[in-house]
């Protein structure tokens, strides 16, 4: 069983915290706990590191029977300790992919509670291993660095400080404080791509989960810096015209072009769903031989400046 040295895990849980904001010091924090050992975990350290500032939420999605009791359980844990608990449910039914919907409602449901209890931040237990997860099921899919930068320390106001951590940590924390938990069996059910991976990763120990997380939180950065460099490139480059939007500088690395005909087609509609990679590569392959591509309602047309207007209509 991996070390705890429970005497400085507080310590370590808030300088995460600070590295990703400003004023942790007063700041009131949300935990989303499902029951788990993970986020029983870290709302215990939670709770030591910030007494009195923190809250907990646990997300009923309704999916399976015993879902009610547990988070009844969760609720106990905290009316013991005087720390406010709050029990969510969804707004919609199930729809689509259950995992994605799940994640949807959680994540929706979450923001409207911890903007209503006045507080700042809400914390997540995702952990090392569920990155490295992550990872590598965005590289079974082809993704860029976007997607390889997998799950985000900071989105909005959702914080994920145990990204370094290992599960086995966290389970180690949760079996010597003697915390109640409970194991999802979805978690382990092979229908979800997820859990049968999990499953082949159990018991492999050449791929380091850690390193894999920073390698990550690097990822992580080069897309941030991407994203500002194409906005500079975009507020000086792209100009809207009589009915079509002019990219007027195209001597750019490719994936700078990518992003920004992915600007320029947002402008041009903001409600579009985006053509796939393939499509993009292609479009961009023409126009920087000077023809022209079809991308879905919209036409580009390439040489030294791009333009990008509606398609001529289908005869």
């Amino acid at each position: 069983m991996p070390e705890l040295a429970p005497s400085h895990r507080p310590d370590a849980l808030r300088l995460a915290v600070r590295a990703l904001v400003d004023g942790e010091e007063t700041a009131r924090f949300g935990i989303a706990v499902s029951g788990g050992p993970d986020s029983m975990a870290l709302l215990d350290l939670a709770v030591q590191a910030w007494p009195g500032r923190v809250a907990a939420a646990t997300l009923d999605h309704g999916l399976r029977a015993e879902s009610a009791a547990e988070a009844a359980m969760v609720a106990r844990w905290c009316a013991e300790r005087r720390v406010p608990h709050a029990t969510l449910a969804p707004e919609t039914e199930v729809s689509g992919n259950i995992q994605d919907w799940a994640r949807r409602q959680r994540y929706a449901q979450l923001e409207a509670w911890r903007a209503g209890a006045g507080l700042d931040w809400i914390l997540t237990a995702h952990h090392a291993d569920d990155q490295l997860e992550t990872l590598l099921m965005r590289l079974n899919r082809g993704s860029g660095v976007g997607g390889l930068a997998g799950v985000r320390a900071r989105a909005g106001r959702v914080l994920r400080p145990l990204l370094t951590v290992r599960k086995a940590q966290l389970q180690a924390h949760a079996d010597q404080a003697g915390l109640p938990y409970v194991l999802d069996p979805s978690n382990a059910d092979p229908r979800f791509d997820r859990a049968a991976l999990r499953k082949r990763l159990d018991g492999v120990d050449w791929i380091d989960a850690e390193a894999a997380a920073r390698s990550a939180a690097a990822l992580a950065e080069a897309e941030a810096a991407l994203q500002w460099t194409v906005a500079g490139l975009a507020a000086t480059h792209i100009h809207p015209s009589t009915d079509a939007w002019v990219l007027d500088r195209t001597d750019l690395p490719r994936e700078l072009l990518r992003r920004l005909l992915i600007e320029m087609l947002c402008s041009a509609d903001p409600e579009i769903v985006l053509p796939r990679g393939e499509a993009l590569d292609r479009a961009i392959a023409a126009a920087r031989a000077g023809r022209q591509a079809s991308l879905g309602d919209w036409l580009l047309r390439g040489g030294a400046v791009w333009t990008l207007s509606p398609a001529p209509p289908r005869r």
